[in-house]
């Protein structure tokens, strides 16, 4: 029996790196499309949403199936009850994607407001720690999950500059931008959630490998 687990935790394993690996694509996709206007990419990203919804249900089927035919020990358990925890992070990374897909179509037709400056830069952090907090998933590696910790005052950084200069540089000085200022508003804000769901699978997976939890308190594990 307890070969038949192993095997099929394996697949699970397999699964979530599938999962995180459309996710990834997704925010790349997403940024790409926003960066050249590309309405036809930001489409792409939010059609292939449907595969992405489809395997989250698989897997957490799985999981479920897993727990009711073999009551695994508790290392086990702490590793599906996990991958189910992963499953919906990365889920919710890939809506956020569309979100800024959909945002990108709003855009699509009309010039640009400003140089993309710090967008890209917010996106490449959220892009990085949904990296590393997957590997270290794969790799059960509590150290690169710390690392995904150090990300967020970054991303915050970066969206407050966002926040700061349309508001003040564009939408107090003329309220007619508010069309161009808006969507990309929204889209720092996508990516610095993207961010969030990163941490969150970060602390997962050290409470995976090591059952402690730092959720809401990852400064407490440095």
């Amino acid at each position: 029996m307890e070969r038949h687990l192993d095997e099929e935790l394996k697949e699970l394993h397999k699964d979530i790196l599938q999962m995180g690996i459309m996710a990834e694509e997704a925010i790349f996709k997403s940024v790409e499309a926003l960066k050249n206007r590309d309405k036809n990419q930001a489409q792409t990203v939010i059609d292939e949403d449907k595969k992405i919804d489809a395997l989250e249900n698989v897997i957490d089927e799985k999981c479920i199936d897993l727990i009711a035919r073999y009551q695994p020990m508790a290392k086990d358990v702490r590793f599906i009850t996990t991958a189910m925890k992963i499953n919906s992070d990365l889920e919710r990374i890939a809506d956020l994607a569309v979100d800024i897909a959909q945002r990108v179509i709003e855009l699509s037709a009309k010039p640009l407001l400003k140089p993309l400056v710090d967008i890209p830069k917010l996106s490449s952090i959220a892009q990085k720690m949904v990296q590393n907090a997957l590997d270290a998933f794969v790799n059960r590696d509590v150290s690169l999950a710390k690392q995904v910790f150090e990300g967020e005052p970054q991303a915050d950084t970066l969206r407050n500059n966002v926040y700061t200069e349309l508001v003040y540089d564009y939408l107090a000085k003329d309220p007619t931008t508010a069309d161009r200022a808006v969507p990309l508003l929204l889209i720092s804000r996508h990516l610095e959630r993207i961010c969030d769901h990163a941490t969150n699978i970060a602390e997962d997976v050290i409470y995976m490998v090591e059952a402690k939890v730092v959720k809401h308190h990852p400064e407490a594990f440095k």
